[in-house]
């Protein structure tokens, strides 16, 4: 009979709040700037005035009625689903170059989730104080002062969330007509469905799941590991220096000078838990390299303060490599560059955008397709002529009326029929189908069994779009 202890395994852990002490620093500042400039481009691009003609004029407009998308001079319609592929790709590519370089510096710096949760933990420092003081309020009884300060703190919190949904459904219409008509209860129930949804969603990641969201919910704090190597740059704790042979120690009698620690076998960390108290996942970087480290720098800021007021030497926590770590004398941290994925990456990187450019300048203003009717393929008509039939799609993506002629290419003459629509006028933002019909006598079919539509815009004569097409007299699978 065997017996043992059994051990309970848990997948989830019950979340402790993190609070979090402010930091001054390099690193500080950065994300500072990052966050004031993603915050301009993403609450004020609804709000920047662009001159159309045939749509509102705002300089970016996601316009569903029409099938548009409005990107500054930019039109894009759902024939260029394609570009999006490319733009996703690209990014998607982009992330693991700079993850192989730097780590999660993205994670750290630009990405949703840390942008709106060092806003809310801002707010949270502004009105309930520095981490001591909101420590201490969590203790405290529900008195008037914890009313007041939590309430407020939650109130400032779901103002932001809830004008985050707003901005979202903001670049979908007009953004002034679009504010009027909600807040008067006339527009659409999807606007109310996503202001209230991204509100919800906004208000609950970055006011209480914070860094639960980077360590369970997102997935690439997950497989960002196996994009790591030796060489990549990643915040790290110089154990060797930090430590000493001794291991770290508070700065007390005459261990506060460094020569007489580093005699004594201590490293240059005084346990001052400073690294700890400012990071927003809450993780101790000195226990290593951690799925949690968001690379955001904060830690560095904090220690690099500490060894200044110490007069130590800045650097024992720092972006370097474990490569560098391991030597014996670790050179200055520098980004590896000479290596065979990095070239991978960049590589794709430059020849996808480098396309998706070539694509976008050699758009054409408007898109044709030819498609022959196929039900019947060929009609023999009672004068003993052949008639194929053929659809010709035009859409007009410029903001203004355009003005078409289509004419045959390799045809006799007369052979084209398109009616009464010699030339055809397409709508700004719209589109027509012309029916087209083509007649040859028997013994001209099989001469002119491919020919060329040719559709030349009148408006802009630059524009001009050739179409092969072919002309049946029999069959395909006729021998």
């Amino acid at each position: 009979m065997t017996t043992g202890t059994t051990h309970t395994i848990k997948f989830y852990d019950k979340a402790q709040p993190i609070v979090t002490r402010s930091v001054k620093g390099k690193f500080r500042n950065f994300k500072s700037f990052v966050l004031v400039l993603a915050y301009s481009i993403y609450f004020g691009l609804p709000w920047l005035p662009w001159h159309r003609i045939d749509a509102a004029s705002q300089a970016v407009m996601f316009d569903l009625d029409s099938r548009r998308f409005f990107i500054f001079d930019l039109v894009v319609y759902p024939q260029n689903v394609f570009w999006l592929a490319i733009l996703l790709f690209i990014a998607a590519v982009i992330l693991f170059f700079a993850t192989t370089l730097i780590g999660r510096a993205f994670c750290g710096y630009f990405c949703f989730q840390t942008l709106w949760t060092d806003l809310f933990i801002w707010v949270e420092q502004f009105i309930q104080g520095e981490r001591p003081a909101r420590l201490r309020l969590k203790k405290q009884a529900w008195d008037a002062e914890k009313i007041l300060k939590v309430g407020g703190t939650h109130l400032v919190w779901l103002l932001i969330a809830f004008w985050t949904g707003m901005t979202f459904v903001l670049y979908y219409g007009y953004a002034p007509d679009l504010l009027h008509r909600f807040f008067i209860g006339q527009a659409a129930t999807a606007a109310y469905i996503g202001v209230i949804g991204l509100m919800l969603s906004t208000y609950a990641a970055a006011a209480f799941m914070r860094e639960q969201i980077c360590a369970y919910v997102c997935p690439y704090g997950r497989f960002q590991s196996v994009m790591y190597e030796a060489e990549t740059l990643a915040v790290a704790y110089d154990v060797r220096r930090g430590e000493g042979e001794k291991g770290r120690i508070s700065p007390k009698g005459d261990l506060k000078d460094r020569t007489n620690r580093v005699a004594q076998g201590h490293g240059d960390c005084i346990d001052c838990g400073f690294c700890v108290q400012v990071c927003p996942a809450g993780i101790d970087i000195r226990e290593g390299l951690q799925y949690r480290c968001i690379s955001c720098g904060l830690c560095i800021d904090a220690c690099n303060n500490i060894m200044d007021s110490m007069g130590y030497p800045q650097g024992l926590i720092r972006y370097d490599s474990e490569a560098n770590l391991a030597q014996d004398k670790p050179k200055p941290a520098a980004v590896s560059w000479k290596r065979w994925k990095v070239a991978g990456y960049l590589t794709a990187i430059l020849v996808m955008t480098a396309g998706l450019f070539y694509s976008v300048h050699e758009r054409t203003e408007f898109e044709v397709s030819v498609q022959q009717i196929r039900q019947p393929l060929f009609v023999i008509l009672s004068s003993g002529e052949v008639r194929n039939r053929y659809q010709i799609h035009l859409t007009n993506k410029t903001d203004h009326n355009v003005v078409y002629s289509i004419t045959a290419k390799n045809l006799p003459a007369n052979a084209l029929d398109i009616g009464a629509m010699q030339n055809v006028t397409v709508h700004s933002g719209k589109s027509v189908i012309v029916q087209a019909s083509v007649k040859l006598q028997p013994e001209l079919a099989d001469k002119y069994k491919n020919f060329e539509f040719v559709i030349q815009s009148l408006t802009n004569p630059a524009d001009k779009s050739v179409e092969a097409a072919s002309f049946y007299n029999e069959h395909p699978d006729t021998n």
